[in-house]
């Protein structure tokens, strides 16, 4: 291993804090709105007219002035053209300088399984949306591989983070500082960090998914988190729905309280908790059941923009990256796999450690790099994001279009093979047509418990949540295989087949066939 230059004294930089929104009239600039696909051509007009600027067509994404928003939000409900509206969230680098004697040097390399395996060349990209990238530092210079999508601001700390957490990922062997976990990758940075680089607004964050998936599949790490975003969480959808996995940071409060850390508590996001040099979970790593994996946390020595040198920090931040590169690594290796058999690999390849099994510290364990590469492809999970009626239905607010219906008009039945799982993928639901005076049935046949339902396009939803109206048919939650059928006495329509899970079943695979028949009804 190259050996450590420049090293200087240490500083503990946490992960990226997201700070929930200011309190109504306290210093918020902007608002973000949705419009929803009903809204007519003069209201995006009127917006654009009165200061807002489009952020997003195809999400429909804008950003007001806060006095503006005032004046037009409702009218924009009023007309039924508003699908959501929230205060641009502000998010902010925490950084805790915390001198201690240098210990070591990258110790990580022999608790993740990747002592004599040799990492790829250039494949799958690592897409950083964070606080920028030292394109200068002296880990980085005429690196090949390295991309920007927008402008870089080192500046300030501007930089700092986003330098750090590529180091981890993909510092090369270059005869000077440190090697990351992929020396070869191919990095690209989205700069979300504005002013000082120490604001980052939520607009940033979705904007840099947005394009890193829009670019073609690729590893998307997220060293950030805190409260809920809603155009972050639509941002993510997109990027699954296209191909992308998503790496999180679980979070610094383990020991402050294990708040909920956004957007590591979303659904199809892979989040990453931290171990320390004993093996173990480290104090500061946020517990909780959307923990998927753990990987090294603690004084993990890296790139520093702020001296064009090297230092030791600690976080998250430092975890999720290790995975990230990881991940495009295996994918770059095993290309045949989707995003979402990536991170299933990842997870049942993990090293246990604590209690036995699945936990909110560790999830499925420590990242073991020689165990992913050998692990047998998981069960392909089709079509997702699918966890709600608004994404599979081209009529509703989230859709994405990656969702074939099971039935048509002119095709009967169908089968399809899946997974869901309690925190990851919480149900799947499949779009189906309903002919004119036909039976409609399905089957499920599952080794786990999983649940069977039939809900009519007006289901509606309370966070995720299936309300029992609009529900037309349900199996008997105790039969094996489980099975529905429905009589449909009128005309030929659209309705949604559901898989989920009951509250004391994890995870499950399954196999769901359906077919219509003529009947009498």
């Amino acid at each position: 291993m190259t050996a450590l230059s420049r090293l200087t004294p240490v500083l503990v930089l946490a992960a990226v804090a997201l700070v929930g929104a200011p309190s109504a009239g306290a210093g918020v600039r902007a608002t973000l709105l949705q419009l929803e696909p009903r809204a007519a051509c003069t209201e995006a007009v009127a917006l654009a007219r009165s200061g807002g600027r489009e952020i997003d067509a195809e999400l429909r994404l804008w950003r007001v002035p806060a006095g503006t928003a005032r004046r037009i939000v409702p009218s924009l409900r009023a007309h039924r053209a508003l699908a959501f509206a929230q205060p641009e969230r502000t998010y902010r680098v925490t950084v805790d300088e915390a001198p201690e004697p240098l210990q070591g040097d990258e110790w990580w390399r022999s608790q993740i399984g990747i002592d004599g395996v040799t990492p790829p060349g250039p494949g799958v990209p690592v897409t950083i949306v964070d606080t920028g990238l030292d394109f200068s530092h002296p880990e980085f210079a005429g690196r090949p591989d390295l991309l920007a999508l927008n402008a870089q601001e080192p500046a300030g700390v501007g930089g700092e983070h986003g330098t750090m957490v590529a180091s981890v990922i993909g510092a090369p062997v270059n005869g000077v500082g440190i090697v990351g976990i992929y020396p070869r990758a191919v990095i690209r940075s989205w700069d979300i960090a504005k002013g000082t680089g120490r604001e980052l607004d939520s607009t940033e964050i979705s904007g840099g998914i947005l394009a890193a998936a829009r670019a073609g599949r690729t590893v998307i790490n997220l060293s950030v988190g805190g409260t809920r975003d809603l155009a972050v969480a639509l941002a993510i959808s997109e990027a699954v729905a296209k191909g992308s996995l998503v790496v999180a940071a679980a979070g610094n409060d383990g020991d402050r309280g294990n708040a909920l850390s956004y957007p590591a508590a979303l659904p199809h996001v892979t989040t990453v908790a931290a171990t320390e040099r004993s093996g173990g979970v480290a104090a500061f790593s946020s517990r909780s059941p959307f923990v998927d994996l753990a990987a090294p946390g603690e004084d993990i020595v890296v790139a520093s923009a702020l001296g064009k040198d090297w230092r030791r920090s600690s976080g998250t931040s430092f975890s999720a990256p290790l995975v990230a590169g990881a991940a495009a690594w295996i994918w770059t290796v095993r290309p045949e796999l989707t995003a979402g058999q990536v991170a299933e690999v990842l997870r049942r390849s993990a090293r246990d450690i604590g209690p036995a099994g699945r936990d909110p510290a560790a999830g499925f364990g420590v990242l073991d790099v020689a165990a992913a590469l050998a692990l047998p492809a998981p069960v392909r999970d089709p079509f997702e994001p699918n966890d709600d009626i608004e994404e599979v239905d081209p009529n509703g607010d989230r859709f994405m279009g990656q969702a074939p219906p099971l039935t048509t008009p002119t095709r009967r039945s169908s089968r399809v093979v899946g997974t869901v799982d309690a925190y990851e993928d919480p149900r799947d639901v499949y779009r189906v047509w309903l002919p004119a005076r036909s039976r409609f049935a399905a089957t499920l046949r599952s080794p786990a418990n999983a649940d069977l339902a039939l809900y009519s396009t007006s289901a509606p939803t309370v966070s995720g949540r299936f309300a029992s109206t609009g529900r037309l048919a349900s199996a008997a939650t105790k039969a094996q295989p489980e099975r529905l059928s429905f009589g449909n006495s009128g005309k030929g329509r659209w309705a949604y087949v559901v898989v989920k899970l009951p509250s004391a079943t994890l995870d499950a695979t399954y196999r769901l066939d359906v077919v219509a028949t003529p009947a009498r009804v």
